[in-house]
């Protein structure tokens, strides 16, 4: 056996290995990076089935990031997924509020989680936003309550929270609802990896956001 060494060979080596899962399918451009780097972040070619893209999602997500939206997480662990770098040099920032004290004592009050609790207290920030949301689904419905509310309204939400309480149904309900554009992975798989290379795919696409 031949053993790379160089990072970027085996990265290089690794999405040709993975395109080849992807014949036979009709992605845009911008979703094929989307779901390459999905599976290259799970080592799961068969999520393939369970990633979805409402129609408008990658185009207005490429769109607000490139305009200098701002990026809202659930948990920190997300937050430190997505590359802020490049994030900062398209005028944008990212937020999460769950360890902050306002946010605790907020959750304790109203007895919910307190990634739900922050997204609440972001409140109307959330507008034109990007909402990456990779672990709790109680953030997700909160999300969506804030949006049939008329509170906020984001550009788009990449939600996949992950697990075997709500998670599965928060992503439903999403897709149900149809309220903004979303990027989600069905099912109870999902997670913050996931959510943080979702957003990082859209902020690394080269092409016109058109191509979304």
């Amino acid at each position: 056996m031949e053993i790379i060494w160089n990072p970027r060979e085996i990265e290089d080596k690794s999405m040709q290995i993975i395109d080849e899962y992807l014949v036979g399918y009709s992605f845009t451009p911008v979703e094929k990076d989307v779901v390459k780097r999905i599976i290259h972040t799970t080592g799961d070619p068969a999520i393939l089935s369970s990633v979805l893209f409402h129609p408008d999602a990658t185009r207005d997500g490429i769109k607000a990031l490139r305009g200098g939206a701002n990026i809202f997480t659930d948990v920190n662990m997300l937050r430190a997924g997505i590359n802020a770098r490049t994030l900062n040099e398209f005028g944008g920032e990212i937020f999460c509020g769950v360890a902050e004290l306002e946010t605790i004592e907020a959750a304790r009050d109203w007895g919910i989680t307190r990634s739900a609790a922050a997204m609440r207290l972001y409140g109307k920030r959330l507008n034109g936003s990007v909402i990456a949301i990779g672990n709790a689904p109680t953030a997700l419905f909160e999300v969506l309550d804030l949006i049939e509310k008329g509170i906020a309204m984001p550009a788009l939400i990449v939600g996949t929270p992950v697990g075997f309480v709500g998670a599965m149904e928060s992503k439903e309900l999403m897709i149900e609802k149809n309220l903004v554009p979303y990027i989600t992975v069905r099912g109870t798989r999902g997670g913050s990896p996931i959510a943080a290379c979702i957003v990082n795919a859209l902020m690394y696409f080269k092409g016109d956001e058109a191509d979304g």
